[in-house]
Formats: C-alpha cells, structure tokens, sequence
C-alpha cells in the first residue's frame, strides 16, 4: 500500500485553519505541539510553571516513539546524551544469573533513547520552539469551557485572561483538572499494592568506583542489571560511560493512600527489603546519599478522553496513566527544595526499561495520532477528528499497559531457578514496529465513517 501523500510531509505554518490551545509542556503535551505545528494547525502551549524542570531520572522512549523523534530530525542530538548499554543482565535474589538479554538497536527500524529524562525532554522542548509553536510558561489554567454555538472552546488563566481555540488538548497530567471537566466526576485512583524506592547520584561522589561489590556499575561503560525475587524486583544502570547511577527496588505496600505519593525514603526501610539478597544489591542502594519513597497508584481506564462537545481532550497521564514498574517518574520542580519538590510531584509515570517502558511513548503517540486526525478532517470536523482519535488510540494503550503489569506479576511470582528467555523483557512487533503516523493515515477514514454511518459510542476494551 503507497503511503498517504502527506506522510512525513511537512505542511505550511497554519495552513489548516485548526487553532488549538494546548495545557501541559510536559512529553505529551510538547510532542503534540510538534505534530501538530508540522500538520499545519496554529498551536499554543500553556504550562502553571514558571520554570521547566526535572528531577534527575532515567526515561525510556521505545522505538515506537524513536521513530517519531528520528522523523523529526532529532537522532543526532538525542543519541549522544543516551545511554549505550550492551544488554540487561537478570538475576535471582541470590545473584545467579537467569538471562542476558543482548540491546537491539535499531529495533523494527528505530531507535529507542535511554537517557537522562530531563535532558531528553530538552530536545523535544527547544524543537518545539525552533517550529514557531509558542509555549507561555507561568499560565495556570483555571476553566475550561466550550461553546456550541460558535464551535468553539478554551481555557481561563488565572488573572483572566480566556483564550479561544478550535480544540483545547489537556496534558496536565495524573492530576488532571481537564479530567473532571470531562468527566464531570473526580477520579479517584487507588493504591496498586505496590511501591517503590528509587535514586540516581553520581557514581565516584559515592564511591562507586571504589567497592568491589559495585564497581561493575562504572567499570565497562553503561550497564543494566536486575535482581527478581518474591513480590520484589531491582533494577540498577549506570549512564554517561558509567558516570552516574540509578537504581529502583519495587516491592509490595499495604499503606492507605494518602494525598501525596512521594516522600524522602529511609535507608534502613531500603535495605530490608533485599536482607538475604546478593550482597551487590545492598552495596548499591547503601551508595545513594538519599532516595525517594513512592506510593504506586492505579486509575481504571477513564469511560472516555473527550468532552461531550468533542472540542476538549486528554492526552498522555490525564488520559491514561501508566503504572510505572522501573525507574522514572514524572516530576516537574521550581527547584531543587524537597518541599518545593515534593509539592509538585505527578504519579510516577514512564518506568524506563521498564516492563513495558510506555509511558512517555504512548502519550507521544496520542500526540501525533490527533494531529493527523485534525489534518485530515479539517476545521469543520474537528468533534469527528477527536472521537476517531479516541476510537483509534483506545485499545492500543491499554494493551501498552496490561503487558507492563504482566511483566511485574511474572518476575515477581519466578522461582529462584527459573531462567531462560521467558525471563527477558518483552519486544513485541505489535507495540515496537508500530507507527503512529502512518497508521492514522491508514485507518483514519475507516474509522470515521463508521461514526458517521453509526453514531459515536463510547469506547470499549477487547
């Protein structure tokens, strides 16, 4: 089948007509910005903070969402602030080695990126900006509001200023006030039974170099190792040539949930975890100057992503969080003060080389699957655009996320002699070799006839 004739085709600035207001810089929000300013549509982005920050972590973007950033010309300034590790080394709690799970990269045609998510997310910010696509820091939206009438809707800052747009795009994340707009309800999210400590520091400020029971961490360049056992796994990297470290230990949680999920972590609370473990694990987490503890919350799949009127969505967390099983989570910060931090922290989102490793990739895909739908239903269809959007999207993620969740329940019910490739990290063609781009060409007129002849219905899971 020919590809459509505007894949990976740049249109004129504005050219569609399609004004749309966007909540939220975060990955969702910003990848969507650059889909849609390539599209032709006239975006702007408003973001509450004042300044753009993230907490030091580490995110995987798989190479579904590699493909994207390729296609945007970033390979060149993302591969070198990436970490190149030559595989994932997977033991049992006693240290015997279960697998080794050689990288592919590329893999079905594209790179994944594993980095530093703060400097990832740099790229994407300043391509953005390179696109002409105006992103207003220190807005807070306040409202939402859509008018039927005149097909339009918007947003209210605080200091009140309302701002008129085609479609307004909410990537505000988990705690998402565009989400009881749609919803008409508060979500409430509940605990999953789970948490997770975790940190990253600098490997020769603590040490690392000089333990003999850490010092595979930063002797080989970058390297990822993990350790399973009953209802708990770890996972350590070393990044930048082996430069800096971060580890995560996952492990059951029965405490009633609280308004906030992150606190500072104790030590000692770390290390029992693994006592009885391969004495690396506690060498590692004993290096880290601190850590983080965090309370891991689930959301049942929302009934729907959009507004009665269709000219309100969510993306990315507000639409679907994802229960992170490795390492990163969202967090932006006006600095580093661990009140300050604390105050602003999301539910921890895309877990890099994690189980499924989606978060971020997902809510890119949600980005560039709606900017083609606007593109080709135009600014008079834009309620049809949004609904085939969600019609297309739906499925896909929840899959995303029930495979990330069976990975977790597989490695921590393994018994300490399990080994072999049932063990490794899956890479299906399903999920990797997809291509949110052109797949939206392919299905997109399916997908609203069907609204059109039948009537929007909300979605529904397989």
């Amino acid at each position: 089948m020919q590809p459509h004739p505007d894949f990976e085709r740049i249109a004129p600035p504005k050219s569609t007509g399609v004004k749309i207001v966007i909540v939220g810089a975060g990955y969702g929000g910003v990848a969507c910005a650059i889909e849609c300013s390539r599209k032709g549509h006239d975006v702007v982005v408003v973001e509450k903070l004042s300044e753009l920050r993230m907490h030091a972590q580490i995110l995987s973007l798989g190479p579904n969402a590699g493909r994207i950033l390729a296609r945007w010309g970033l390979h060149d300034k993302l591969w070198p602030i990436c970490g190149h590790y030559p595989g994932f080394n997977l033991h049992n709690y006693k240290g015997e080695l279960l697998r080794f799970q050689r990288s592919q990269q590329p893999l079905f045609g594209a790179y994944s990126y594993n980095g530093h998510r703060a400097e990832i997310h740099q790229v994407l910010f300043d391509h953005a900006v390179s696109l002409g696509v105006e992103i207003r820091m220190n807005q807070e939206v306040i409202e939402y509001w859509e008018d039927d009438e005149q097909d339009k809707s918007g947003v209210i800052l605080r200091g009140g200023e309302r701002l008129e747009a085609d479609l307004v795009i909410a990537g505000d994340g988990v705690r998402s006030q565009a989400r009881h707009y749609i919803l008409g309800y508060n979500d409430k999210p509940k605990t999953s039974g789970y948490a997770l400590y975790r940190a990253w520091f600098d490997a020769a400020e603590n040490g690392v170099d000089k333990d003999p029971l850490t010092k595979f961490l930063c002797t080989d360049g970058d390297v990822f190792y993990g350790w399973i056992g009953q209802d708990v796994h770890m996972l350590t990297s070393s990044s930048r040539n082996g430069k800096t470290i971060s580890w995560v230990i996952t492990h059951k949680d029965d405490t009633e949930l609280q308004d906030s999920w992150a606190f500072p972590g104790k030590m000692e609370d770390v290390l029992k975890v693994v006592e009885g473990w391969d004495p690396r694990c506690a060498a590692v987490l004993s290096k880290a100057p601190s850590c983080i503890d965090w309370k891991l919350i689930v959301h049942d799949p929302l009934p729907t992503w959009i507004s009665k009127s269709g000219r309100v969505i969510l993306i990315g967390d507000a639409a679907h969080p994802f229960l992170p099983c490795v390492f990163s989570c969202r967090i932006l910060i006006f600095s580093v003060s661990l009140r300050l931090w604390l105050s602003y922290c999301d539910l921890p989102t895309d877990f890099s080389r994690s189980s499924s490793a989606q978060g971020a990739s997902q809510a890119i895909e949600d980005g560039v699957t709606v900017a083609v739908a606007l593109q080709l239903a135009g600014k008079g269809d834009v309620p049809l655009a949004v609904k085939a959007w969600e019609k297309i999207r739906y499925q896909r993620v929840r899959d995303s996320q029930l495979m990330g969740e069976a990975t977790r329940d597989k490695w921590h019910q393994a018994k300490p002699e399990d080994k072999g490739a049932h063990l490794e990290m899956p890479r299906p063609e399903w999920l990797f070799a997809h291509d949110a781009e052109a797949h939206a060409y392919t299905v997109y007129d399916e997908v609203a006839r069907e609204i059109v002849e039948k009537g929007y219905q909300l979605p529904t899971l397989s």
